[in-house]
């Protein structure tokens, strides 16, 4: 049988082959923040039944949960949240036949709009190595029958998933612009198919030691995130000046702003820089949601004076694409303060 998961460990260890000095400089520089991590946290819990409540009480008390952890936390999770546990478990399935096919196929066959991405190509340091793999699909391409190939069961259970998780998007960016004293459709106006994707990940068992990166210290470019994970675990969030564990919890989504609702928030809402680690023995896989606006679509802030000028998203996303390329890692939204 091919072998299904990608040559990690080859390109992981030509990367070890970089100077001490090399090292150094990058954590002066203070890319690397690792460290060990001080405590696994329970990430605020928020059922959403609480904003179909007939009770006026109730449901700002919802809503005031949600932006609170928003501001505090830059994450948190949901209960109730409207996507069926039939539904989550048949994309599980999906998923993880799709990742187990051979490695050439998912490589070179042009599955899900050539969508297909492992390691990381940029990287001229192990701190700066993912050990997973992904699919990064935009919604425009889901219904689309020639991107599957013979994982043509994949089709309709990703458009349904993919149309529940927009669903509940929506209805989060609709409560945290209306707590700024907004319109709720403010966000979902900029922000449709066209511009929104899903990534399937998979983060193989890595033999070589569980300080390895799965997904390297980042914060989302996007309004917001919707993560729907297994419970391996290896999440990990920067709270308090310090890396935290977020420990798995079934019956749970979870969610965390992006750079860009921080921004046109003002830094009301905090976009938390976060990683995942490689587990030794077990392989994890999560599903992420992104809800983005349109290229053209200019940021500004909710309320002056303004901490960051305007720019597009396409803008952006540029300037994150060119730091990442010169530099080996995102600056983000410093680069736009004024």
């Amino acid at each position: 049988m091919l072998e299904s998961n990608p040559p990690l460990l080859p390109h992981y260890k030509a990367l070890l082959s970089h100077t001490a000095d090399e090292v150094a400089a990058l954590e002066y520089c203070n890319v690397w923040k690792g460290g060990a991590v001080m405590e696994e946290c329970q990430l605020p819990l928020i059922d959403l039944d609480g904003l179909k409540c007939l009770d006026a009480t109730e449901r700002l008390a919802c809503s005031t949960a949600i932006c609170r952890a928003s501001s505090e936390w830059g994450f948190f999770q949901v209960v109730n949240h409207g996507i069926s546990s039939e539904l989550l478990g048949k994309m599980r399935g999906e998923q993880i036949k799709l990742f187990q096919a051979p490695f050439e196929m998912k490589q070179t066959c042009g599955l899900l709009n050539n969508s297909y991405r492992w390691g990381t190509p940029t990287a001229t340091l192990p701190t700066q190595f993912s050990w997973s793999e992904a699919f990064h699909i935009p919604l425009t391409k889901i219904s689309e029958e020639a991107c599957y190939g013979e994982f043509g069961s994949l089709r309709g259970v990703l458009k349904e998933f993919a149309e529940a998780m927009a669903k509940l998007a929506r209805l989060l960016a609709g409560v945290l612009t209306e707590n700024l004293g907004n319109r709720k459709e403010v966000i979902e106006d900029i922000c449709d198919e066209s511009t929104c994707f899903l990534r399937l990940n998979r983060y193989p068992a890595c033999p070589i030691s569980p300080e390895i990166f799965g997904l390297v210290p980042h914060t989302d470019s996007d309004f917001l995130t919707i993560l729907y994970q297994d419970q391996v675990g290896g999440l990990q969030l920067m709270k308090d000046s310090k890396w935290v564990a977020v420990k798995p919890n079934q019956d749970a989504l979870i969610v965390n702003i992006g750079d860009l609702f921080q921004a046109w928030s003002n830094d009301v809402y905090k976009s938390v820089e976060h990683k995942v680690m490689a587990n030794t023995k077990r392989e994890r896989y999560s599903i992420a949601y992104f809800l983005c606006p349109s290229y053209d679509s200019l940021i500004g802030s909710c309320r002056e004076p303004s901490v960051y000028r305007k720019f597009t998203f396409g803008e952006y996303r540029k300037k994150v694409q060119e730091d990442v390329k010169r530099d080996g890692y995102k600056v983000g939204l410093p680069r736009f303060l004024l």
